[in-house]
């Protein structure tokens, strides 16, 4: 059973958190809601959208700086410890310093437990309604394209003439095993074109040996033929790039659909890494966060804390996201990318952690 003292010190932590919580949602509702309006100000759609896409939007917003929360946290309550002389009662009942680390490094576990399973499923569900809502205003939404159990399939439009692509894989610029079926503006056939391999390095298809079916049934070959599109590879790969708007779930699913059309899953692998290991990062981050005040000197302002906390925030957040953009276009192993810098922090905290409870 938790003492008295090991309550108090639980509860504490959770209301700094959930202060700098509210303070960093607050901000990234602002700065959304301008956003927003911006995008919606040439728009006729009723006035409250910017607000309620706002909302859906900032869940998983707040959930990327999550990291970032749990080190300004830690701060924020051992600030607050030393200013009402708080630690040295703590520790004349038995907690010291590694204890008290050792409290907060387990609740942030939990709590980060608590995110991963509960809450970016829930924010995830938000952001894929988010997109899907916008989607409708954008002035593109007639270039759609999606990943399925059957392959590839694509929606476009050129010349007042609706495109459907059907694609069984995708390796590097090619489309392969291939159906295109090309309709009017009234949507009445016109032709259909089969090809093994289509290269979509650019926006015009080069379409190897095609047979071409006319509305009359008639068929022809060419060696190689030109198609005019408004998606080429570079397009197609940075259209499936926002995973956000999947749950684990959806995620895993993905991963099946993309190993089935033979496109890359090192994003998706990076990005289901990186979630299962956000709990032990959160850890971290609140340990590093305690060494760093327990080493700093106690009549500092807070402002001092928080420029130290955003200074060490910056530079963990390029760390990782170096290192998980490696993994992801496969310069190094995926499972490397995730715990290097994990690891880095691990050998950082032991460290500092010798000799703690002298402080």
């Amino acid at each position: 059973m938790l003492s008295i003292y090991q309550k108090y010190l639980i509860s504490n932590f959770f209301r700094k958190f959930i202060f700098i919580t509210i303070v960093f949602l607050s901000l990234v509702i602002i700065l959304n809601i301008l956003e927003e309006i911006s995008f919606f100000k040439k728009s006729e759609s009723n006035f409250l959208y910017p607000y309620f896409l706002t909302l859906l939007n900032a869940p998983i917003t707040l959930f990327e700086i999550f990291p970032f929360i749990f080190l300004l946290s830690v701060q924020y309550l051992f600030y607050d410890l030393f200013n009402k002389n708080e630690l040295i009662l703590l520790k004349n009942n038995g907690l010291s310093n590694f204890k008290i680390i050792k409290i907060i490094f387990l609740f942030s576990i939990f709590i980060g437990l608590f995110n991963i399973t509960v809450y970016y499923n829930l924010a995830s569900i938000m952001k894929f309604k988010y997109s899907e809502i916008k989607n409708k205003f954008s002035k593109d939404n007639k270039y759609l394209a999606m990943i399925n159990d059957n392959g590839i399939w694509i929606k476009d439009e050129i010349d007042g003439k609706k495109i459907i692509v059907k694609s069984k894989s995708f390796n590097q610029n090619y489309l392969l095993d291939n159906i295109i079926n090309e309709f009017n503006d009234k949507f009445q056939l016109i032709r259909t074109i089969k090809s093994d391999k289509i290269d979509i390095e650019d926006f015009n298809w080069k379409i190897f040996n095609p047979i071409i079916t006319l509305d009359d049934n008639r068929k022809y070959l060419e060696e190689t033929m030109i198609f005019e599109s408004n998606f080429k590879s570079d397009i197609i790969n940075n259209l499936f790039s926002n995973i956000y708007t999947l749950d684990l779930l959806k995620l895993y699913k993905l991963k099946k659909n993309y190993e089935k059309i033979g496109f890359s899953t090192n994003e998706i692998k990076v990005h289901i890494l990186k979630l299962f290991s956000m709990p032990l990062l959160y850890g971290l981050l609140c340990v590093l966060s305690s060494i760093i005040m327990f080493n700093s000197k106690r009549n500092k302002s807070l402002f001092f804390y928080i420029l130290n906390g955003i200074f060490f925030s910056v530079i963990i957040y390029y760390l990782t996201f170096i290192f998980n953009s490696l993994g992801s276009t496969g310069v190094i192993p995926i499972v490397l990318s995730i715990f290097f810098p994990l690891i880095i922090l691990m050998l950082i905290n032991a460290i500092g952690l010798v000799n703690i409870n002298d402080k």
